[in-house]
């Protein structure tokens, strides 16, 4: 069976309630990431090695640019777009030009 891990994956960093209780995932996503994540996660970072094929095309299409089409590599990715930090945008512009000129202010 592919992505056999002992250990329950959980990631109380980021999902300090839970990956269930996150609302970010739906419940099948949750429990794919609860049960196999650990082992996605040490194949993701390289401390694992890839035991089938299954396990292959998840780390292809992980590392990869193509469309994503295996269910575990979706539920990963998007693990790991909830994590990422994101950037934000400033709306407000401000400039050094107020029109305000300090001349105006001379005391006579």
């Amino acid at each position: 069976m592919s992505f056999e891990s002992d250990k329950s994956f959980n990631d109380f960093v980021h999902f300090p309630r839970g990956i269930r209780r996150s609302g970010l995932f739906s419940i099948k996503e949750s429990v794919l990431l609860e049960e196999c994540g650990d082992a996605m996660m040490e194949i993701y970072k390289g401390e694992r090695k890839p035991a089938d094929d299954v396990e292959k095309n998840f780390l292809e299409q992980i590392k990869g640019d193509a469309v994503v089409t295996d269910l575990y590599a979706k539920v990963f990715k998007k693990y790991l777009y909830e994590i990422s930090p994101k950037k934000s945008h400033n709306l407000t512009t401000s400039t050094d030009d107020d029109g305000y000129d300090s001349s105006d202010d001379s005391i006579e």
